[in-house]
């Protein structure tokens, strides 16, 4: 039952100790999942201490084990590894501190972490977090690369070399954390919402090189896959190898293979888009003489149309003439005196067009087609 205490009568510190105690004690044994955070084995010792941690929170508590406990367990305790421990809470009154004592310590086994990341998986992608329409589009050129990667690694080296060589003067700002343990988790995000804030970061790329299942933990590690998610700034995965394939690959926007292949597909080759712009160059330079040769042999044929018309329409305007010019002729006064016959002028130069207009004894001039004469009208006899 609860103390009953007043402002007037407190609880003193022992009773409220014996009294967490066995609250405590009333819990009874249960079955705890963590990661071993701190173990140092002591030689000979009988009782170990060692922190667990919760891979994706930080809290973590103390385990008390013998060492026939711990003995039984294969493979031994390391570091970093992920244990299931069946423990009884205590309740330390001397002290007022919490800690579970281990009546069984089993390791987690490869099968069993794949099984839970299989479920955490089928979780995350039941709530989309792994959808494709969710995944933000890389820069053409980024203007500064993040790089999150392990110290000194060999990671870093292969993205920053084969990046540089293909973008002579590529910019990057990293961030060198722990790639596996404990602090890996906190670490890499700590760098990741401090590279998603930069906003000369156009894209990230988390990468780090091969290694175990357990060591590749801490990529799948839930509050990591969801920080991802929430980060505004593109993310480019490169963890282990071709066959590795931690959660992180199906939250990034992008999965490279290898921290080469990451290079390659965040920054484009120089030597490439050279080779691209100079085809382009000369595509266009091809194009523009091409063009420039249809029009110059479409001017040529419209220049021989014009001419062949206009020759045409002045072979015909010339026979239409020459047509005309004949019918002139045949009806000019040269064209009827070239058939015989002649014109009479009277003495006033008018035609005579009537024997009326002719007096006896009145001279008149013929005109012939060739020649001229005059002739005198006689009088005709009764």
């Amino acid at each position: 039952m609860a103390l009953q205490t007043t402002p007037e009568e407190p609880a003193a510190v022992r009773t409220v100790s014996r009294a967490v105690a066995e609250w405590v004690g009333r819990l009874g044994a249960i079955w705890i999942d963590g990661q071993v955070a701190e173990y140092r084995p002591r030689p000979g010792a009988r009782q170990f201490y060692l922190t667990l941690r919760d891979p994706d929170v930080e809290m973590s508590i103390t385990i008390v084990a013998d060492a026939k406990v711990l003995g039984a367990v294969e493979p031994p305790i390391a570091a970093g590894q992920r244990i299931i421990v069946f423990a009884q809470p205590e309740f330390y009154t001397g002290k007022g501190s919490l800690q579970f004592r281990a009546k069984q310590i089993r390791a987690v086994g490869i099968g069993d972490l794949l099984a839970q990341l299989e479920r955490l998986r089928t979780l995350l992608a039941a709530e989309g977090l792994f959808a494709a329409e969710r995944k933000k589009p890389l820069p053409f050129l980024p203007r500064k690369i993040g790089l999150i990667c392990g110290r000194g690694s060999a990671a870093m080296h292969d993205v920053i070399v084969n990046a540089t060589d293909r973008w002579p003067g590529i910019e990057f700002e990293i961030r060198e954390v722990a790639v596996q343990g404990v602090q890996c988790v906190p670490e890499v995000i700590g760098a990741l919402q401090e590279l998603g804030a930069d906003a000369e970061v156009d894209v990230i790329i988390i990468t780090r090189g091969g290694g175990s299942v357990e060591d590749l933990l801490p990529f799948s590690n839930e509050s990591l896959v969801r920080a991802v998610s929430n980060c505004r700034t593109p993310i480019v995965s490169a963890i282990g190898h071709e066959q590795d394939a931690p959660l992180l690959d199906f939250v990034a926007d992008l999965r490279a293979s290898t921290p080469t292949d990451a290079a390659k597909r965040v920054v484009p080759s120089l030597v490439e888009q050279e080779s691209i712009v100079n085809g382009l160059r000369k595509r266009a330079r091809i194009s523009v003489l091409n063009q420039f040769e249809r029009e110059a042999t479409q001017i040529h044929e419209h220049r021989r149309r014009m001419t062949t018309v206009i020759s045409h329409l002045i072979d015909r305007s010339t026979a239409q003439i020459a047509h005309l010019a004949a019918q002139v002729r045949s009806l000019s006064p040269a064209a009827t005196l070239d058939r015989g016959y002649a014109i009479v002028l009277a003495g006033d130069g008018s035609i005579v067009r009537n024997e009326s207009q002719v007096k006896d004894e009145q001279i008149v001039d013929i005109r012939l087609a060739k020649g001229r004469f005059a002739a005198t009208r006689i009088k005709e006899e009764a």
